[in-house]
């Protein structure tokens, strides 16, 4: 091989490895299961009430959990969907998806782990955040697993029914719309990449904190061509625009009419919530930018080592 070729091989090489290095990988937290927490008491385990016993322990397991003595345990039914979310008796045989949830100290924020994530097919951590905090969770670290691929969408339920089971009982209205939320944002993210979904989160953080800052100078409630103005600014400020179609933009006007009825709208905790969820959720919408940005480099680093492959080939023959 000439001086040309080594050069060549040297540079995709260093140039490889300056892309490794840029790499982060963000670790997710756990609950601590191994001891009582003096301060904060037991974590609350909901499993689904369609798992059989083993798929109760299996599910335990792929939570984390090494000692149920240690935690507080009830499954979610279906008629814990009429009874949280107004939304008629479900089927029982059909709750999969399973919670453990902690509080955790003031001003923590809610955190949300989905430990199982090729099993939770529709619903991300942030948008089961977001819509928590909407409901009225705060401080709340949450762990989400499923035995195998379920949308999630009823994981809200199991933490509605850890609060209860705590003694925190959050507000029916409040816990219908987070569901109308993480139904209607699940429905927009379709099709979109990562980074994506989360400019379209944190454009809904935005939407929460925007109307309640209108809702304070004015002292009123928004008119719906305000929430309208306050949806299409916030789409515009995160480039989502030519993303979120006229029609969903119509579904998120319909959800913040609802939202803002709700003591959500005036809730200071929910600001402090959402202050702490949006710096979670710029610091990982920085790392998916940085992610795509590598796969870019690895692209061409792949498509450099195929054309130099080809030109050593054509080379030697």
């Amino acid at each position: 091989m000439d001086v040309k070729w080594k050069g060549l091989v040297t540079f995709g090489l260093a140039t490889m490895s300056l892309a490794l290095t840029g790499l982060t990988v963000r670790a997710q937290g756990e609950i601590d299961t191994s001891v009582v927490d003096e301060a904060w008491g037991k974590p609350t385990y909901v499993y689904g009430g369609g798992l059989t016993s083993g798929q109760v322990e299996e599910t335990a397991d792929l939570l984390g959990i090494d000692n149920r003595d240690n935690v507080n345990e009830s499954s979610v039914e279906g008629q814990d969907l009429q009874k949280y979310l107004k939304q008629g008796v479900g089927s029982t045989s059909s709750m999969i998806s399973s919670v453990l949830v902690q509080r955790q100290a003031e001003n923590t924020g809610v955190e949300v782990n989905i430990v199982t994530p090729d099993n939770i097919t529709r619903i991300s951590d942030y948008q089961y955040a977001n819509a928590a905090i909407t409901a009225g969770v705060e401080d709340a670290q949450i762990m989400v697993a499923a035995i195998r691929p379920v949308t999630g969408e009823s994981a809200l339920t199991g933490v509605y029914k850890a609060f209860e089971l705590n003694g925190e009982d959050l507000e029916g209205d409040r816990m219908e719309v987070a569901q109308e939320e993480l139904e209607t944002t699940e429905q927009i993210s379709k099709g979109l990449d990562q980074a994506d979904q989360a400019k379209l989160n944190q454009a809904i953080a935005d939407i929460k904190r925007d109307l309640a800052e209108l809702k304070d100078r004015v002292d009123g409630l928004p008119s719906q061509e305000d929430i309208q103005e306050i949806v299409n600014q916030a789409l515009a400020n995160h480039n989502l625009s030519q993303v979120v179609s006229p029609e969903q933009v119509d579904q998120l006007i319909v959800l913040f009419v609802k939202y803002q009825e709700t003591s959500a709208i005036d809730s200071n905790q929910v600001l402090q919530q959402l202050e702490r969820y949006s710096q979670d959720l710029k610091a990982k919408a920085g790392d998916l930018i940085e992610e795509a940005e590598n796969r870019g480099i690895f692209d061409a680093i792949r498509d450099f080592f195929r054309q130099l492959w080809q030109a050593l080939q054509d080379l030697f023959n």
